[in-house]
């Protein structure tokens, strides 16, 4: 009898699960079920995306879901999460080699470990270093782009490539990545020698500062909404009277205007609603259409 293709992805990672609530894999805590759900090794990833292809299943993969909103109904087909079992992190001199599957935060503290500067501004990003080149993730002035040298990435067709800085073409939130459908297996940095007392004390300063100016309490996907070019999105947001407006258990942070937050019992439904929302709004009062930095996927 010819095996299943549940039978045959088993083979290949035992970190594979059906029905898997996606609630349980991004920040904002809300989310329908995956069909299959597999958190395999960087090795594995491109069987399980040649494995789809053969049986025709539809794919995505996915780092902590740090800025991702899954429709309630789910996620059809499979969800790879490159996580904890695609995490490793080697130090040679002044460059660090990350699996894409390295959260922000781990490799900064590896990198303030070794006294390497540099990675200070990433340290807070609640999201892995994949995630992180895919989206050019920036705070405090530093950006990905600025300590990236090369990725290499999963191409479509099951290759291996290695992508230069200059050919990801790492912009603000952008990268080549999405539009080649490529997947980010690893990632080489490049920071530079410095003290590391001062290292640990910068980041130190910017985690109090997030705690302060952000919403860390709840569930979030961190900045809902990408900066419009002359503007700032919270302040739009705020000046348009939409501080602590609601839908549901969906809420504008009265904390920070650029945050939406699950105050606990959102569903997915209920956040892309106020988002809409916020959108007209700001477009009717300013003129402005405000561009989303949370991708919508699944169904809803």
């Amino acid at each position: 009898m010819e095996e299943s293709f549940l039978e045959r992805l088993q083979k290949i990672t035992k970190h594979c699960l059906t029905e898997e609530s996606m609630s349980a894999h991004t920040t904002f805590r809300v989310g329908g079920p995956a069909e299959y759900y597999v958190s395999p090794k960087r090795s594995q990833a491109a069987e399980i995306i040649s494995l789809c292809k053969s049986f025709g299943i539809p794919w995505l993969v996915i780092g902590n879901g740090s800025n991702l909103l899954v429709g309630d109904k789910g996620i059809r087909g499979l969800v790879m999460e490159l996580g904890k079992e695609a995490a490793q992190i080697k130090v040679n001199g002044n460059k660090i080699k990350a699996e894409a599957g390295a959260m922000l935060s781990a490799v900064a503290r590896h990198a303030a470990d070794h006294g390497l500067t540099g990675m200070e501004f990433a340290s807070g990003i609640p999201g892995t270093i994949g995630g992180a080149v895919v989206m050019n993730a920036g705070a405090y002035g530093g950006e990905m782009r600025h300590i990236v040298t090369k990725a290499t990435v999963l191409t479509p067709e099951g290759i291996e490539k290695e992508l230069s800085l200059t050919e990801l073409n790492l912009g603000y939130r952008y990268s080549c990545v999405p539009k080649n459908h490529y997947i980010v297996l690893d990632t080489e940095l490049e920071l530079e020698h410095g003290d590391m007392e001062q290292i640990r004390e910068e980041m130190a300063k910017l985690r109090n500062k997030r705690c302060e100016k952000q919403p860390l309490e709840y569930p979030s996907a961190g900045s809902t909404f990408k900066r419009p070019e002359g503007y700032f999105a919270g302040k739009l947001i705020q000046d348009a009277g939409l501080r602590g407006f609601r839908v549901g258990d969906a809420q504008i942070s009265e904390k920070h205007c650029g945050f939406v937050i699950n105050r606990g019992a959102a569903s997915a439904a209920d956040i892309r609603q106020l988002i809409h929302a916020v959108q007209d709004k700001i477009e009717s009062q300013f003129g402005v259409r405000l561009e989303t930095e949370v991708r919508f996927v699944g169904q809803f």
